[in-house]
């Protein structure tokens, strides 16, 4: 029988505390939540891997060491909302959820919407909801977020999201408009948008957020 909890410390030895990931609480989070339970049984060899995996119905969980790199760049707070937008099966809502006070995960179909809400609640995970909309309108709702952390690259950043974060808000995000983009931060201040870049990297774009077409004579 696999041994996931081995795997599961042999993935943050080996592939997140090397990239130069030294939260500590971020680093426990990977350890208590069981990735191979987010993903389809058919790919729970590969939960370990140093790979994106495709979880279908256009979500990817994004290889470890770069969503660890993500997330630690986020700088998240105990006392921070979270929204995680194409939050997938749930896997970075549980991750989150233990770096912050709640945790919003956003996906756009109910079923998208039961399965994650399921999934984080056999991982016994109670600061956290999974919510129903499009992805480019965000959830207002339920904001102002402190970070808003997007699953998967894009290649435009929708202004709604930017409206949505509170004062001195974080927007982590993968900006990819060819085969590398970079991880960037975009921290508000006021009615300021400031860009911090923090490393390359490449993912499936989102389905919806691929560049639009440019027209030729």
């Amino acid at each position: 029988m696999f041994d996931f909890s081995s795997a599961r410390d042999h993935m943050v030895e080996s592939q997140i505390r090397t990239s130069d990931v030294t939260d500590l609480e971020l680093l426990g989070a990977f350890r208590r939540v069981s990735r191979e339970k987010f993903i389809p049984k058919s790919q729970q060899a590969l939960a370990y891997g140093d790979a994106h995996i495709d979880l279908g119905d256009g979500r990817t969980m994004i290889r470890p060491r770069d969503f660890a790199k993500m997330i630690q760049a986020a700088e998240i707070m105990p006392t921070d909302v979270v929204l995680d937008i194409a939050c997938g099966r749930g896997y970075s809502t549980a991750i989150l959820s233990y770096l912050c006070e709640t945790v919003v995960g956003l996906e756009e179909n109910d079923e998208a919407v039961e399965r994650a809400t399921n999934l984080l609640i056999d991982a016994d995970i109670t600061n956290a909801a999974v919510v129903k909309g499009d992805l480019k309108s965000g959830a207002s709702e339920h904001g102002p977020f402190n970070v808003i952390f997007v699953n998967g690259a894009i290649c435009d950043i929708p202004k709604t999201w930017l409206d949505q974060l509170a004062n001195n808000g974080r927007l982590v995000c993968l900006v990819q408009n060819g085969p590398i983009g970079r991880v960037c931060v975009y921290t508000k201040a006021g009615n300021t948008v400031g860009e911090r870049i923090i490393f390359d990297a490449s993912a499936p774009v989102l389905t919806g957020f691929a560049a639009e077409p440019e027209f030729v004579f």
